[in-house]
């Protein structure tokens, strides 16, 4: 004798799931297409104040959440980094597309131009005559010369610097999500330059952990003699702070 066949198998019922699968999808991808639209404004609103911050900058005219380096306390400096690196967006692309560059890892295109205002690790010379890498902002770019016009961000070593492209690396724009673009990151043991806690200074450093949440820092262990194996213990620094090395000899 025939069993009957189940209901959940009838196509009624195999139409009808697949109706509310397709509406599910449709709302699921109306409710993706308002987010991105909500972070598009949200990019624009950040650029627009940016740009507002700039030319008051110029004009001689701060705020409270601006001060003049002259008068930032370090530890306000501190702060402001720190929430520069939490406030950094997260990159969030389509089903199939990759991340852009200066998302995570991800290098700049080789004609890219940093612009008035952004933040890049700097190669200056230090007081001493040796060369360090500084966090700087940048003023303006000189395209006859290609050369960058930036500031020192640590008011303590205030100094305009005048320097060629490659004495400049611009640093991340997006997070990268290590849940969907894990290649966007850097890897275990791979020679980076990263922002030393509580300094201004880039130092180069091996990765130890890569991030495993888009929250997540990178932890790393910076190149210090003072260590028998001449590494610090792991210590945290945020993506927004870690660029790619370009000397590969330990030195």
């Amino acid at each position: 004798m025939q069993t009957p066949k189940s209901q959940s198998s009838s196509p009624y019922y195999r139409t009808k799931l697949r109706g509310l699968y397709t509406t599910a999808k449709a709302d699921a991808e109306a409710e993706c297409g308002i987010l991105r639209r909500a972070l598009d404004k949200i990019a624009e609103i950040k650029s627009l104040l940016e740009e507002r911050r700039i030319a008051a900058r110029m004009a001689g005219v701060y705020s409270d959440t601006d001060p003049p380096r002259k008068t930032m306390r370090r530890g306000v400096l501190m702060t402001l980094l720190q929430q520069s690196a939490m406030t950094l967006p997260l990159w969030i692309g389509k089903p199939g597309e990759s991340p852009p560059p200066l998302c995570g890892a991800i290098p700049a295109s080789s004609d890219y131009v940093a612009k008035q205002g952004d933040k890049v690790a700097a190669r200056v010379k230090a007081v001493d005559g040796d060369e360090q890498w500084i966090l700087a902002e940048v003023v303006s770019y000189n395209h006859s010369t290609n050369k960058y016009e930036v500031d020192d961000i640590d008011e303590e070593g205030k100094e305009r610097h005048t320097l060629s492209r490659r004495r400049i690396i611009p640093l991340p724009q997006w997070k990268a999500n290590p849940e969907t673009d894990p290649e966007a990151l850097f890897s275990k043991d791979q020679l980076v330059l990263a922002l030393y806690p509580q300094t201004t200074c880039f130092y180069r450093a091996l990765i130890h952990t890569p991030p495993h949440r888009p929250q997540d820092d990178y932890s790393v262990l910076f190149e210090d003699t003072s260590y028998a194996d001449g590494y610090s213990p792991p210590l945290n620094v945020a993506q927004r702070y870690v660029v790619a090395c370009k000397e590969n000899k330990k030195k």
